[in-house]
C-alpha cells in the first residue's frame, strides 16, 4: 500500500523567510548608514532623502494599491491554475501601463521644473522604473517567500559592498544615489525569470483588466492617505526647515522602522492565509490565526519599543557619529508608533484587507494623513524635526484606534487591550532598572541594555502570560 505523505504547513516557515526579506529591506541601509553619514554629510544626506522621497511618490501612483490588492486577489485563486495566470495578467497589464505613464511624467518634470540637484532627480528615475518589475505582490499571494528573500540577499549584499567601496567623499552623492536606486530596481527585475514557473501566458481582454481599475484605485487611498505621514513628512520639513532635519529625520524614522519590519513580517505572511481561510470559509482557523497573532504583535512591539527607547540616546551619536546625536531624541519619541502600527497592521492584514472591508481601511488612514499634515503644519516650524516626529506619533495613533473601533463586531478588543497596558507597565519597569546602567563603552553599554532588559521584560510576561492567562508555548489554553 502507498503511503501517503502529509504536505507540511509553510506556514511558520514562510514567518522566517519573510522576516528576513523585511529586515533586509532595511537592515542594509543601516549597515552602510553609519559610513554614509559621515563620509557625505547631513546636508548631502539631506538631499538624497528629499529625492528620494519625491520619488518614491511616482513609485505609489505607479503600483497604485497592486501590492495589497494583488496580494489578496492571487492568494483568492492560487488553487485554480488557469485563474491564477488569468488574474496575474490582467493585474500586471495593468501595472505596466500606469508605470510607463508615470515614469514620463517623472521625466518632463526633471527636465522642465527642476533645476537643483537635477542629476540625483534623475538618478533616482531607475527607482521609478523599478515599480513595472515590482511583482513580489505575486509571490507573497503564493506564498512563495523564500524565492523573493534568497534573491534580495545576494543583491543588498553586492549593494552595501558598492557603498563602502565607491562612495569615498562628499562628491560622491550621485555615486550613492546610482547604487541605491539601481539596486532597487535590479532586486525586482531578478524574480521575473522565475515567474514562468507559476504562470502560464492567458489571452487577456481589456474589459477583464478594466475591472481590476476600481478596486486597485480604492485600495490606493489608503496607500496615498499613509505616505502622507510616512513620505510627507520628509517633504515637509525639507520645505519649512532644513536638509540637516531632514537627515536627522529620515535616519532616526530608519531605526524606528525596523522592529516594525520584523513583526510585521509575520502580518505579510498571514494576509494572503487569512484571505485563503476566510474564502474559503474556514473561520474558526482565521479566529484562532488571529488571536495568536495579535498577542504575538501586542508583547513583542512593547517589548521592542521600550527597549529601543531605553537605548536610543547612547546608540545615535554611536551609529551615525556625533553629528546625528540629535536622531537620539527623535528616535526615543518615535517609539509609540512601533506599539501602534504594529496593533494597526495586525487587524489590517488579517482582519479589513482579507475580508474586503476596504471603507474602513480608507477612512482610517484618511485620518491618520490629515491629522499628520496638521501636525506637521502647525508643530514643524515650531520644533523642526520633533515637530514632524509629533505629528507621525499622533497619526499613527489615530489609524490604530478607528481600525479597532471599526472592527469591534468581528473582534472582542477587551483582552487585548488588557495585555497593551499590562505589557507596558512591564516595559515601564524594564526601562526604569536599564536607566541605572552607566557603562562608558557605548557598544557595551547598549548590549548590556539589550540582555538585562530582554531578560526582564521575558521574565515578567512569562509569569504573567503563562501563570496568569494560561498560555503555553505554541498554543492558547481557552
Amino acid at each position: 500500500m502507498r503511503k501517503v505523505v502529509e504536505k507540511k504547513d509553510p506556514l511558520k516557515l514562510n514567518i522566517i523567510y519573510s522576516t528576513v526579506y523585511q529586515v533586509l529591506v532595511l537592515i542594509i541601509p543601516l549597515i552602510t548608514a553609519p559610513y554614509a553619514s559621515r563620509v557625505l554629510g547631513a546636508t548631502n544626506l539631506g538631499i538624497y532623502s528629499y529625492t528620494q522621497a519625491f520619488a518614491n511618490y511616482f513609485v505609489l501612483f505607479a503600483m497604485l494599491g497592486v501590492a495589497n490588492y494583488g496580494n489578496r486577489s492571487i492568494a483568492q485563486v492560487r488553487d485554480d491554475s488557469k485563474l491564477l495566470s488569468r488574474t496575474f495578467w490582467e493585474i500586471y497589464s495593468f501595472q505596466i501601463f500606469v508605470t510607463i505613464i508615470i515614469s514620463i511624467i517623472y521625466l518632463i518634470y526633471c527636465f522642465v521644473a527642476v533645476s537643483q540637484n537635477r542629476i540625483i532627480y534623475l538618478l533616482q528615475f531607475l527607482y521609478v522604473v523599478s515599480a513595472g518589475f515590482d511583482i513580489n505582490w505575486f509571490f507573497f499571494g503564493i506564498e512563495k517567500f523564500k524565492l523573493t528573500v534568497t534573491r534580495n540577499i545576494i543583491i543588498k549584499i553586492i549593494n552595501a559592498v558598492l557603498i563602502f567601496a565607491l562612495v569615498k567623499e562628499r562628491s560622491d552623492l550621485s555615486i550613492y544615489t546610482l547604487i541605491m536606486s539601481l539596486g532597487t530596481l535590479v532586486s525586482v527585475v531578478i524574480l521575473i525569470p522565475f515567474l514562468m514557473r507559476y504562470v502560464s501566458f492567458e489571452k487577456i481582454e481589456v474589459k477583464n483588466v478594466l475591472k481590476h481599475i476600481k478596486p486597485n484605485l480604492i485600495l490606493f487611498i489608503p496607500v496615498i492617505a499613509i505616505s502622507l505621514y510616512n513620505i510627507m513628512d520628509k517633504l515637509m520639513l525639507g520645505y519649512l526647515s532644513t536638509a540637516d532635519e531632514v537627515a536627522f529625520y529620515s535616519n532616526a524614522e530608519k531605526i524606528a522602522q525596523l522592529p516594525n519590519s520584523i513583526i510585521m513580517a509575520v502580518g505579510n505572511v498571514l494576509m494572503p492565509r487569512m484571505s485563503n481561510l476566510i474564502a474559503t470559509g474556514e473561520k474558526e482557523k482565521s479566529s484562532k490565526l488571529f488571536d495568536k497573532s495579535m498577542t504575538f504583535m501586542i508583547v513583542s512591539s512593547v517589548l521592542l519599543a521600550f527597549g529601543m527607547a531605553s537605548v536610543s540616546k547612547v546608540f545615535a551619536p554611536w551609529f551615525y557619529g556625533e553629528e546625528f546625536a540629535r536622531c537620539g531624541l527623535f528616535i526615543l519619541w518615535l517609539c509609540p508608533t512601533i506599539v501602534f502600527k504594529s496593533i494597526a497592521g495586525s487587524v489590517r492584514t488579517q482582519l479589513i484587507i482579507p475580508m474586503e472591508r476596504d471603507k474602513v481601511y480608507i477612512l482610517s488612514v484618511s485620518v491618520g494623513a490629515a491629522v499628520n499634515l496638521l501636525a506637521n503644519y502647525f508643530f514643524i516650524p515650531l520644533y523642526q524635526g520633533l515637530g514632524a516626529v509629533l505629528g507621525t506619533v499622533l497619526a499613527e495613533a489615530a489609524v490604530c484606534l478607528i481600525q479597532i473601533k471599526m472592527t469591534t463586531d468581528l473582534v472582542k478588543y477587551g483582552k487585548y487591550i488588557k495585555y497593551t497596558v499590562v505589557s507596558c507597565i512591564f516595559g515601564s519597569i524594564m526601562y526604569v532598572i536599564l536607566q541605572i546602567i552607566t557603562i562608558k563603552s557605548a557598544l557595551l553599554n547598549i548590549l548590556v541594555s539589550m540582555m538585562v532588559g530582554a531578560l526582564i521584560y521575558s521574565v515578567l510576561s512569562g509569569v504573567y502570560f503563562i501563570k496568569i492567562e494560561g498560555y503555553s508555548i505554541g498554543k492558547i489554553r481557552k
